[in-house]
């Protein structure tokens, strides 16, 4: 660690790639820099098994440039983890020597981890209920990333998770070729999300949830078109409470939307575009879970996730 007690923390998903650089404070950590990239690294991976040469490339420009920002800031410790799409690849070497040759300018030695579904879990919630009013628990946290979704539940400490491979890049490739999705692609996605989430119920005691907590882009997407914004302004979204009246008409107006109409929203990251629509599903259908099961009728959306849980854990 450096003077200035400075760590940094990539998140590589399905999707995008995040970076975290804070500093230590009394009481926790303060944030430095945050930033996201789409670079779709699991693309074509459901179908293939491994990463595509383009992908690679994509993540290991963005990940240099985050190095870049790790040195200008005077990082001392950096944790690199990457989840769903780099569990069952068959080329993911490529990877790790990649992550390596990049992170190894800043620390020498570092180099991305592939984690757990339940590592990952626990690093979502450890982020997400940080600042969360301990008498709105026990939170169920949920992270809907590009391929995979983690639900957890808990109050203090995780007591239950679950990680399903349904996540919005791995559910539109699967299900969702046409734009917009026909009726028949959205009932087979519909039905392959029920399988996932009557997996997560055997599991997780959802029903003792008293506060749903959403992290991750499409989570805070949704919530920022719920909300009516024109830009996105993550101050604002960060533990906002998105109504399921309020909530789930824009899931289904994103179903149905071509992309060039998702496209003109003004809160939408071009890189969510065609694939915000699985997203919605996968929300629509946890809300179904969750007011059924734990009579939950609003969505509180976090900022903080698993990239918060990935700095805290290093220090």
């Amino acid at each position: 660690m450096t003077s200035t007690g400075r760590v940094a923390a990539v998140d590589c998903g399905t999707n995008s790639i995040r970076l975290l650089i804070a500093e230590q404070v009394a009481g926790g950590l303060r944030d430095v820099h945050r930033e996201m990239r789409i670079v779709r690294l699991g693309q074509g991976v459901d179908a293939t098994g491994e990463f595509a040469p383009d992908a690679l490339a994509r993540t290991r420009a963005a990940l240099t440039g985050y190095a870049e920002l790790m040195r200008r800031h005077d990082v001392g410790a950096v944790r690199m983890v990457a989840t769903s799409a780099a569990r069952d690849v068959s080329n993911r070497d490529e990877f790790f020597a990649m992550t390596s040759d990049v992170l190894g300018t800043v620390v020498p030695g570092a180099v991305a981890e592939v984690i757990t579904g339940a590592e990952e879990a626990e690093l979502s919630f450890r982020g997400a209920v940080g600042e969360l009013d301990a008498a709105a628990a026990p939170f169920v946290v949920v992270d809907l990333g590009g391929g995979s979704t983690e639900v957890v539940v808990g109050s203090g400490e995780v007591s239950a998770a679950l990680s399903v491979n349904i996540g919005c890049v791995r559910l539109t490739e699967r299900c969702l070729r046409s734009d917009p999705p026909t009726e028949a692609e959205i009932a087979d996605a519909r039905a392959v999300v029920r399988d996932a989430l009557a997996q997560v119920l055997e599991v997780v005691p959802v029903e003792q949830a008293r506060t749903w907590v959403g992290v991750a882009g499409t989570m805070t997407t949704l919530a920022a078109l719920a909300h009516g914004m024109t830009v996105y302004d993550s101050d604002a979204i960060h533990l906002s409470r998105v109504p399921f009246d309020a909530l789930l008409p824009v899931c289904a107006d994103l179903l149905a939307m071509t992309r060039q109409q998702r496209a003109v929203l003004g809160p939408m990251h071009e890189g969510r575009v065609d694939v915000i629509g699985g997203g919605a599903l996968i929300v629509q259908e946890l809300a179904a879970m969750l007011g059924e099961r734990a009579h939950i009728s609003e969505l509180v959306v976090s900022e903080h996730d698993i990239l918060d849980g990935i700095a805290l854990s290093i220090v």
